[in-house]
């Protein structure tokens, strides 16, 4: 048996949780914050058979999209007054997933 922890971003989170419990996967939702943005996101826990982790990792692949979004670059004192207003762009979103070994599982 697996644990697999996935961090998605707030956008993806339902339609995740709808593909996931629409395949027969149980899934726990957390509320958590991390990123680049320091935006809201979510943690699903997944507990589920060997066997069942690439249908898993599939159905997150199709419902945790990648997008870009533009970051402020940080202004330095020795930086040119013009370069406040830079942005930068970044890829955001996804899934980070971690795949655990369980060692015991009892559902009481």
């Amino acid at each position: 048996m697996k644990l697999v922890v996935s961090v998605v971003q707030d956008l993806d989170a339902d339609s995740a949780i709808e593909a996931l419990t629409g395949a027969g996967l149980r899934v726990t939702r957390v509320a958590s914050t991390g990123g680049f943005f320091r935006q809201g996101n979510t943690t699903l826990l997944s507990g589920v058979d060997d066997a069942q982790v690439p249908e898993l990792v599939r159905l997150l692949r199709q419902t945790c999209k990648r997008r870009s979004r533009m970051m402020p670059i940080a202004p330095h004192s020795a930086e040119h007054p013009m370069s406040v207003n830079a942005y930068v762009e970044v890829t955001v979103g996804g899934a980070t997933l971690f795949v655990l070994e369980v060692e015991h599982f009892e559902q009481i």
